[in-house]
């Protein structure tokens, strides 16, 4: 599980936004699909679609996906509130979860704060809530970084006037080379 090379195109996206919305569950995109989200246009091929959702609606999602062919898809780093769902398809999705008081302070799961979660953008043309453009540069630091890091937050500082982050200087370097 998956059969076929992991990859969720645009179409694959907006499907599983779809089933989420028919249900009043809310979704924001997160990773690579958010980096396109906000920038309009699909930039590069996505193995997977990472979602921020509430923990409250984990347990209808896992039935929903359940009823579609999903299955969960065991990782080193799964966990109540961070997951995976894959079909034989190929099509990966990503679950963080997490719970907000009536503050906005994070008080349970993954510890995005308030703020991350309030951007927007497009999927071909569809209206879709993501990680605002200066959280996603953030959330891309701290960790060992890859070309695929390296092209999303390239983009998303040129095209929203933000400093690249020194973790990054190695691909600046190699490119102005």
């Amino acid at each position: 599980m998956p059969k076929n090379k992991p990859e969720m195109r645009a179409n694959d996206v907006l499907e599983i936004l779809q089933l989420f919305q028919e249900h009043k569950i809310e979704v924001i995109i997160d990773g690579g699909w958010s980096v396109d989200a906000l920038l309009g246009i699909q930039t590069r091929t996505h193995e997977d679609l990472d979602v921020a959702v509430f923990h409250k609606d984990v347990p209808t999602i896992r039935a929903l996906l359940a009823a579609r062919g999903f299955q969960e898809v065991f990782r080193d780093d799964s966990w109540e509130c961070n997951f995976v769902f894959g079909n034989d398809q190929g099509h990966l999705v990503d679950f963080h979860s997490c719970t907000f008081d009536e503050t906005g302070q994070n008080i349970f799961g993954v510890a995005y704060p308030y703020d991350a979660l309030q951007g927007t953008g497009l999927i071909n043309s569809y209206p879709v809530r993501c990680i605002p453009p200066d959280w996603l540069v953030k959330f891309h630091t701290g960790y060992e970084i890859d070309e695929n890091d390296y092209h999303d937050v390239k983009l998303l500082c040129q095209h929203f006037n933000i400093e690249i982050p020194e973790e990054f200087r190695e691909f600046v370097l190699r490119d102005t080379a």
